[in-house]
């Protein structure tokens, strides 16, 4: 089956279909070897045989309204038909309370022990999809419920079908000029609040202190590649229900050739793995009840010498596996950290996806 993407930018009414007509999409075996290669990049949490970094070769490039979705889909592997004719893994994950706070546990020791400055703790859930409901459906729900974020649903053979719809640039810009940001923290609107396009937020010393974490680390790491760093914010943003802080960095590339060099210094970021990196990367990779796969890896558009490249972290996602969908959702600890708070936080991302595969098509 071919592999495609298909993605719409903030607040944009257009989408974007990219497709590989045929062959095998091309495997990378690290971020820094994706350096010389262009098309659309999607990249796990960990990179390992079952989950690689998958390079969609843009064989066909079309640009659609939402109201042209429908005219597509039958070229899109799974796309014209209702999930319930899907085959099914037969992996299903009951989420469980006692497995979240075990893992909470675990983790929040090895603050309490300076083992971390932060680490985040993921979960999963499994969710009946809607039958009424096809992927493209699910798309075109995701993408009218939340315009401000970046709507993607992408299929290779190697990672299977997701849908993520998240706030968060990794790397983004063309030629010498280049963004990224770091965004952390998180507060759930309430009913008032959501009336509001920027509403006012009381931030607490957890959320500010998670908030810098982040930003500290990316401007550390983006000193090695750049001379020229501008920092601005935090501010609040709004994705979905939710806020979070975020400070955003513009700088300078002298060689875009080094690009595949600054996602693996980059990926994965505090904002979605912990401090120290590496020892709070094997941490989570030892100790999270479910593998992550390909929710909090990064995926979009990666043309450094042809084009513009934007490239999204994997926040409020799922794959769609028949009538199964499973929602990924996480969130940052630190010492001050409650079960309570941070189980509240995961249900309320888990709710972003959560409204696609349960609402009919708008």
């Amino acid at each position: 089956m071919n592999s495609f993407a298909l993605f719409r930018y903030p607040y944009e009414q257009q989408c974007t279909l990219v497709e590989q007509t045929d062959g095998a999409p091309l495997v990378v075996p690290s971020l820094a070897a994706l350096s010389g290669h262009e098309g659309f990049v999607v990249v796990p949490f960990e990179v390992a045989d079952q989950q690689p970094i998958v390079l969609i070769r843009p064989d066909r490039i079309s640009v659609l309204g939402q109201n042209e979705l429908r005219f597509v889909a039958n070229r899109l592997p799974f796309c014209a038909k209702s999930p319930s004719v899907l085959g099914q893994n037969g992996n299903r994950f009951v989420a469980k309370r006692s497995d979240y706070a075990i893992d909470f546990a675990n983790f929040h020791a090895q603050l309490k022990a300076g083992a971390f400055s932060k680490i985040v703790l993921a979960r999963c859930a499994d969710e009946d999809c809607n039958a009424d409901i096809t992927p493209v459906d699910m798309f075109e729900v995701a993408c009218k419920s939340y315009p401000r974020l970046f709507i993607a649903l992408v299929y290779t053979p190697q990672s299977g079908l997701w849908l993520t719809a998240t706030p968060e640039v990794l790397l983004e810009g063309e030629g010498r000029e280049w963004h990224t940001m770091a965004l952390a923290g998180t507060m759930k609107l309430s009913e008032e609040q959501l009336a509001e396009d920027v509403p006012q937020v009381d931030w607490s010393i957890k959320n500010i202190e998670e908030q810098r974490i982040v930003a500290t680390y990316i401007m550390e790491t983006l000193e090695h590649f750049s001379s020229n760093i501008n920092e601005e914010g935090p501010r609040t943003a709004r994705a979905a229900n939710l806020v979070h802080l975020r400070s955003d960095f513009t700088f300078t590339l002298e060689q875009n050739t080094r690009i595949g060099e600054l996602l693996q210094a980059l990926h994965p970021t505090p904002a979605v793995c912990g401090l120290p990196k590496r020892s709070a990367f094997e941490f989570i990779l030892h100790n999270e009840h479910t593998p992550r796969r390909y929710y909090s890896g990064f995926m979009g558009p990666l043309f450094p010498q042809s084009g513009a490249t934007h490239l999204y972290v994997s926040l409020r996602c799922m794959q769609i596996e028949g009538l199964h969908c499973r929602l990924y959702a996480g969130g940052g600890l630190l010492k001050g950290s409650t079960e309570e708070q941070e189980w509240q936080e995961t249900e309320a991302k888990l709710e972003t996806m959560r409204r696609c595969i349960a609402t009919k098509k708008m």
